[in-house]
């Protein structure tokens, strides 16, 4: 192939070709670096998770993390190819049955450290919370844009319907730290919808009582707090061993494979999978990984913001607040910035379900904030908007 041709002219009007020159090319190879940085990670810190847990395989986690990963693509381009008329009718069935399944749990779902959030069959797990988050931005974006119509439609109420819904279910399991964070981008999506500030204000308040209700409502969360802000005398095992791992690794790691603090992490393949980055590749890796997600999250709002539908605009900048809002919560608490809480890092920590779910969550937005070529009557012309 000489340096002229490519695999997709701009004059290409097929389905592929129409995709690649549309989507935004940096968005997603920042999200194909973090998949493959997930399955470099998960490497890492299967040997040592799959001993914790008597298993004989020392890479039975990295196995199924790359078979996850592989799937987590799959989900990202064929979403990404979507319309936007697509996409809301994806999140409309998604959300559908992922309330379904969680309406079940109690009945079905296995029981782990203390919640039901898991459906088990054939060997596999799933956690329909992770799929609802971003079908729940989606539809939440949609009533949004519909009640800003004018036309009796409530969207507003509609939107706050599915929100609470969510919410309730999701403290039935319970599952505070996806309650938090769904909160959070449905907050986001609610203020880019460019609602009266007074609304704004008013969820502000009711989310702050929430916030103190959940404290005196859960023990596990009232304890987590407590130990956060008191940790002299009380059992800070996971974050005490994260941080060791953390500043073992100095500035450039002890090297791929070689971690030795990350041994003594619970969870160190799902919720602390960031301290065994920086034992085993140092503090500029880490830094590097935080910059990847940053990047992810500013330009995509960047890319949310040029768009002239409010709906793609709100459903995009909802989408990327989620993604953030989640790598954020995971880096801070094995900081030890905030109160632990159960919460996967996007694409690097071990799961089907949050891989599938993330695949799905960028697959939205990068179809969201696709360039739109459909108004061009002429191939020239719409090759002209691919670029």
């Amino acid at each position: 192939m000489t340096p002229q041709q490519h695999a997709f002219p701009r004059t290409d009007r097929s389905r592929m070709g129409v995709w690649w020159w549309t989507t935004d090319h940096l968005l997603l190879g920042a999200a194909a670096i973090l998949i493959v940085l997930g399955v470099l990670l998960s490497f890492a810190s299967s040997p040592a998770a799959a001993q914790r847990m008597n298993i004989g395989d020392p890479f039975h986690f990295a196995v199924r993390q790359c078979v996850f990963a592989v799937g987590a693509a799959a989900v990202l381009l064929s979403v990404s190819m979507m319309s936007p008329k697509g996409i809301r009718r994806s999140a409309f069935f998604i959300y559908g049955v992922a309330i379904a399944i969680m309406v079940a749990l109690p009945l079905l779902g296995h029981h782990a450290k203390g919640a039901t959030r898991w459906l088990e069959f054939g060997g596999f797990s799933l956690q329909p919370s992770e799929f609802m988050k971003p079908a729940l931005i989606v539809l939440a974006s949609w009533m949004f844009a519909e009640g800003q119509k004018g036309e009796g439609v409530p969207g507003v109420s509609i939107a706050f319907v599915l929100y609470a819904l969510a919410v309730a279910l999701l403290l039935v399991q319970p599952d505070v730290g996806q309650t938090v964070l769904i909160t959070i981008a449905f907050g986001a999506a609610f203020f880019m919808a460019g609602v009266p500030f007074k609304w704004i204000v008013g969820l502000g308040v009711v989310a702050m009582g929430g916030g103190v209700s959940l404290y005196f409502a859960f023990q596990h969360v009232a304890s987590r707090v407590k130990r956060f802000l008191s940790p002299d005398g009380a059992d800070t095992h996971q974050v005490d061993r994260a941080q060791e791992a953390i500043a073992a690794g100095g500035l450039f790691g002890r090297g791929p494979g070689e971690g030795v603090m990350k041994r003594h992490v619970p969870d160190l393949h799902t919720d602390f999978i960031y301290s065994v980055a920086a034992e085993e590749y140092g503090l500029i890796f880490s830094l590097l990984l935080i910059s990847l997600f940053c990047f992810i999250v500013i330009r995509g709002l960047y890319k949310a913001m040029k768009l002239s539908d409010p709906f793609e605009q709100v459903a995009a900048g909802g989408l990327f607040v989620l993604v953030g809002q989640q790598a954020f919560i995971n880096i801070a608490v094995n900081l030890n910035m905030i109160p632990t809480k159960g919460m996967t890092l996007p694409f690097i920590s071990y799961g089907g379900s949050s891989m599938l779910a993330m695949g799905l969550t960028m697959g939205m937005a990068l179809a969201l904030t696709r360039k739109r070529p459909g108004a061009y009557s002429h191939p020239e012309a719409a090759a002209g908007a691919f670029a």
